[in-house]
């Protein structure tokens, strides 16, 4: 015979300083043969890299997030009206980040590097945590304090004891960590500038929140 059980979901909830700041840097490029168009990427990519550099970070830290090379088509109308498609050549995209403490002087000079480079970028700006799983374990550890709290109560509730965990269900889903107080869900570009970008922004804390479901023995 099956034993009795109480099934309970349980949630932590945080609040924690960002300390680190993720500069996304995404650029695109296109030319009309695909040979030359990986080698466009490639000279790119370490010219950004050089230009990590001279904002006095680390180029190995810029990191890739997703690379691609397409075909590049136009739409356009012919002489009776009906749509058509133009094969132009190739264009190769290529998302990047790199992430740094959270210091307002050091994102100026990075701006600043990157509005006088010539590959032409667009950046996003994201201030996060740099211990992710410190973050994700406070939350883990909260939310099963609270899954026993309501098993209690609702154990005495009800009349009956609670015993042991007998399971603990977790999605173990990606949970991101961050705000953006300057733009939003928008990437922008940046036009060329002679000197640090003047950023003056104070990021508020991060709200984080995660679950667990706990099933307990009741006797």
């Amino acid at each position: 015979m099956t034993g009795r059980t109480i099934r309970v979901t349980g949630k932590g909830r945080i609040s924690v300083s960002p300390n680190t700041i993720k500069l996304s840097i995404d650029a695109e490029s296109a030319c009309k043969e695909y040979e030359t168009t990986v080698k466009k990427s490639a000279e790119d990519f370490a010219t950004l890299r050089e230009t990590i550099k001279k904002a006095g970070l680390d180029p190995r830290e810029l990191k890739t997030v997703r690379f691609g090379i397409d075909a590049d088509y136009e739409s356009y109308r012919d002489k009776d009206g009906n749509y058509k498609r133009k094969f132009n050549g190739y264009k190769y995209t290529h998302d990047t980040y790199i992430q740094f403490s959270n210091d307002n002087k050091v994102l100026g000079k990075v701006l600043r590097e990157l509005a006088n480079c010539p590959v032409k970028v667009e950046f996003r700006i994201r201030h996060t945590v740099k211990d992710v799983d410190a973050v994700k374990n406070d939350l883990l550890g909260k939310a099963v304090e609270d899954s026993k709290i309501k098993a209690e109560v609702l154990s005495k509730a009800a009349g009956v004891t609670l015993g042991e965990i007998k399971t603990i269900d977790y999605s173990w889903g990606e949970l991101e960590i961050y705000s953006e107080p300057m733009y939003r869900d928008l990437k922008m570009p940046i036009a060329a500038c002679d000197t640090d970008f003047d950023i003056d922004i104070e990021a508020d804390d991060i709200d984080v929140q995660d679950t667990v479901t706990v099933v307990w023995e009741i006797q």
